[in-house]
């Protein structure tokens, strides 16, 4: 039974934008604090925005003022909404459980495959 499935992702022109949709098992869901994660090519996987069952939500500097957590509880879901894309955003997207707050923190455990967003002219 797969745990965390993302999907969403694509090839689009800087300044474009995509939403990105992660559906999560509900024993990983209700650790209540979600997050989005990227990473590059060559680089490390990084949070970028996390939300908290309350709606609270928070984002990794490179990203703040363009890109959008939510979450629809009852679905098991979160969603990263993403704006004025930039090629340095091109990665892959991972969905898994995060701290209230940006971290380097990675939760253990299995991940999903990710979807793959590419920001290009």
């Amino acid at each position: 039974q797969l745990q965390l499935v993302e999907s969403g992702g694509g090839l689009v022109q800087p300044g474009g934008s995509l939403r990105l949709s992660c559906v999560a098992a509900a024993s990983i869901f209700s650790r209540n604090v979600m997050g989005w994660y990227r990473q590059a090519p060559g680089k490390q996987r990084e949070l970028v925005a996390s939300i908290t069952s309350g709606d609270f939500s928070f984002y990794a500097d490179s990203v703040k003022g363009r890109f959008t957590i939510s979450r629809d509880n009852a679905k098991n879901s979160i969603y990263l909404q993403m704006n004025s894309l930039k090629p340095d955003d091109t990665a892959v997207y991972y969905c898994n459980t995060a701290t209230p707050y940006i971290s380097t923190y990675m939760p253990p455990g299995s991940w999903g495959q990710g979807t793959q967003v590419t920001v290009s002219s």
